[in-house]
């Protein structure tokens, strides 16, 4: 258990220098440019390394599946409710997506090894995978219905790189090439940057959070769409199906895992409250480090 605390406190270091910084250095420090880095060239490299790190296998693809039904599910069931809640477009947009998007790579992958050991890596990776898919397509679509009219929206999909890295670099695996080691440490270079600079971005943003200015109603639909509604539904879908007690254990772990540091590049990306996201994305991760030890216990049942 030791374990599973210093993985997730681990992360909160960078998130810490990130806070530290704005609050040394103020308006010198631009997010906007960091977020623009991070998201058109730094998460390349991590989209490339994440995707090419191992083959993937079509027996691996079940679990992924499964993720994505449960999110489509999740959003079918919540996206009536969203739209008589709140008028506000830019708060309809968080409120629809932000519990979806899962910290599935900082996150989840060295969970996921504390917790079942380097067996679940394979796992943890594709599902990653289904979830970059998940952020630049529902993600970006919604994050930016907050600012845009719907053909700018879909447009915005596709304008992003990171995407279209996504499929080059799943069919450079299907296709079978194996990047050198050269190759390899490059990309694992860039990768590592982004997840930092991601989890800087996130202190930075923090900084600005002010607690008589958070959104309430906000907080709590999205809070109870992650840590109740989606437990729920994903308990009762897993005890449906046949599928390995680990596997059920992972998927379930890696669906209540806290927001990602994603969305707050998207709020920002598109102008859709970055402010209000961050906050979301500090509190869920406060709340899961208590909520982790319950999930363990639920996952002893599967």
């Amino acid at each position: 258990m030791t374990s599973i605390i210093f993985s997730v406190l681990g992360i909160y270091i960078f998130i810490a220098v990130g806070f530290v910084a704005k609050l040394s250095f103020k308006e010198k420090i631009d997010d906007r440019t960091i977020t623009l880095l991070s998201v058109y060239f730094l998460q390349i490299f991590l989209t490339f390394w994440g995707l090419l790190k191992r083959p993937i296998d079509e027996t691996l693809l079940y679990a992924p599946m499964l993720y994505v039904g449960i999110v489509l599910l999740t959003l079918t069931i919540t996206f009536p409710f969203v739209k008589k809640l709140f008028s506000d477009p830019k708060e309809r947009s968080i409120a629809t997506v932000a519990a979806l998007i899962g910290n599935t790579g900082n996150l989840g992958i060295p969970l996921g090894i504390a917790i079942f050991g380097e067996e679940s890596i394979p796992y943890t990776t594709v599902i990653n995978l289904v979830n970059v898919f998940v952020v630049y397509t529902l993600g970006v679509y919604f994050y930016s219905r907050g600012t845009f009219n719907v053909k700018s929206s879909l447009m915005n999909i596709v304008k992003l790189p990171i995407l279209w890295a996504a499929m080059i670099a799943i069919a450079l695996n299907l296709g079978g090439y194996e990047p050198s080691e050269t190759v390899d440490k490059t990309l694992q270079m860039g990768a590592y940057a982004s997840m930092v600079i991601q989890l800087l971005l996130f202190g930075i943003y923090l900084y600005d959070i002010r607690i008589r200015e958070l959104n309430r109603l906000l907080i709590t639909w999205v809070s109870s769409i992650k840590f109740l509604l989606l437990p729920l539904l994903t308990f009762g879908v897993l005890s449906m199906v046949e599928m390995d007690p680990m596997i059920k254990g992972i998927l379930f772990l890696e669906l209540i895992m806290p927001l990602a540091v994603a969305n707050v590049n998207l709020g920002s990306l598109y102008e859709c409250r970055p402010k209000d996201i961050t906050a979301l994305v500090f509190i869920t991760s406060l709340l899961f480090l208590g909520i982790i030890f319950v999930a363990m216990k639920v996952v002893r049942w599967f």
